[in-house]
């Protein structure tokens, strides 16, 4: 299966100071192969961890004919069957954990809006583990002690808001609590309390930004000087609208709850160039999606991980479902790179034969004036044939002329640039659903 990854020209043209030698981590100054012989002695120990106590791994270990022991490089971790989220789900709640309820300090979940939620335990090591590598990222980032961090992540069950807030914390920062909603708020709390960094998704800091607007406050007058942004997929052009009309410097975070959640990887703001994967503590790999092959560094596919040092719920070869590619690392040269995501196997639409990604939607919406960057697509069927509507929330001082001249452009681009014919709805501000800060980008209404 051949994967295209588009990166658009322009991408980090604003860079940001790297972080000094004296913040570092230990292990973000180990070399290559320091770092390999700590994934392998790691990868070994958690093989026999998920072996010994989680009966779902014994029982995919043996139907697969291996044993912890057979790991004995890197590359035998390919021997070992993967895990998925239906795997978590067919054991909730706590049928994944490898030590006893005794131990676990924490449990965060996932939604569960597409059926049971996927539940996740954290031991007191684990819970240390998570904040120290959310600090490295904030690091990363451009933040520094004694910075003020907002996060309007949502706190929770979702692992946004409470592992952003226990690294911040870990980092030497002081945490400003917002948490998801209650938009007017905010953007009085930052005006305020004058934070220096926001932890947010990238669809929320663009409710944010329209607020400060509608306010009638010049959202490049605050005191944000770093926006560090997850939770969702988002391009190099929502990066440019936000660093523009913000004057911060954007960078991504990635991670999910079934692998720890926020701060399994990290774009550094002298490079953005991609996020640097914390690999002392996780080993990526990039499979195909269709065939399961381990692809090259370099190839394009899904994103599979593997934890080295968790306690509770260990994973081996999850599949997250991201697709990404493998690049040497560059700000942190012992670790590797994953592109930025953004799209997932499970997000791609098949529409009359064609291939599309919401990603490639949210280009051209974002490129088109008198819209907001907030869009949804909606697929149904007319007949015997699949149709795609995309709909756009228009600016508030857009008029209907604007509008209408969107809406042409939007179909106009979508076709030349994706292949297919779709019908654009401009709608008002603020009418797209969301949920903890993201829209939901896909409503498919073709089984209703």
């Amino acid at each position: 299966m051949s994967i295209e990854l588009k990166t658009t020209p322009g991408a980090g043209e604003r860079r940001g100071e790297p972080c000094p030698a004296d913040l570092l981590d230990p292990a973000e100054i180990l070399t290559r192969e320091e770092l390999l012989d700590v994934q392998l002695r790691r990868l070994r120990s958690t093989l026999r961890h998920a072996y010994d106590h989680v009966e779902l791994y014994r029982r995919k270990f043996d139907a697969a004919g291996v044993k912890p022991e057979d790991c004995r490089s890197l590359g035998d971790l390919a021997l070992f069957p993967f895990t998925t989220k239906a795997d978590l789900r067919d054991t909730y709640p706590f049928g994944m954990f490898a030590v006893p309820m005794s131990e676990v300090r924490r449990v965060h979940a996932s939604s569960g809006t597409t059926g049971r939620p996927t539940v996740v335990g954290y031991t007191d090591n684990d819970l240390s583990t998570w904040a120290d590598l959310v600090a490295r990222s904030i690091r990363a980032a451009g933040g520094r002690p004694g910075h003020k961090v907002h996060i309007s992540y949502g706190y929770g069950l979702f692992t946004g808001g409470l592992g952003a807030h226990y690294g911040a914390e870990r980092a030497g920062c002081t945490v400003i609590p917002a948490s998801g909603g209650m938009t007017a708020r905010q953007v009085q709390i930052i005006q305020d309390f004058q934070p220096e960094i926001i932890m947010v998704t990238p669809s929320y800091m663009l409710t944010l930004l329209d607020e400060f607007e509608r306010q009638g406050v010049d959202p490049r007058s605050t005191s944000l000087r770093i926006g560090i942004f997850g939770a969702e997929p988002w391009t190099e052009e929502m990066r440019r609208e936000i660093e523009e009309r913000m004057d911060i410097h954007a960078v991504d975070i990635y991670g999910l709850s079934e692998v720890m959640g926020p701060g399994v990887a990290q774009e550094c703001v002298e490079t953005k160039d991609g996020l640097h994967v914390w690999e002392d503590h996780f080993r990526p790999e990039v499979v195909d999606p269709i065939t399961d092959e381990v692809l090259a560094d370099g190839e394009a596919g899904e994103l599979v991980l593997t934890s080295l040092t968790k306690e509770a719920l260990p994973v081996i070869r999850y599949r997250t479902r991201d697709l990404t590619r493998l690049l040497p690392g560059t700000a942190r040269p012992a670790f590797r790179r994953i592109e930025k995501i953004t799209g997932r196997c499970d997000d791609m639409i098949i529409l009359r034969g064609v291939n599309v990604f919401p990603s490639q939607i949210e280009e051209v919406v974002l490129r088109t004036p008198g819209v907001a960057p907030h869009f949804q697509i909606e697929l149904s069927r007319r007949g015997r044939m699949d149709h795609m509507t995309v709909r756009v929330e228009t600016r508030p001082d857009a008029g209907p002329e604007q509008r209408e001249d969107a809406a042409r452009l939007i179909a106009r681009g979508v076709k030349d640039g994706v292949g297919v014919t779709v019908e654009v709805s401009i709608v008002e501000p603020e009418t797209l659903e969301r949920s903890l800060g993201k829209l939901r980008r896909v409503k498919d209404l073709r089984t209703a």
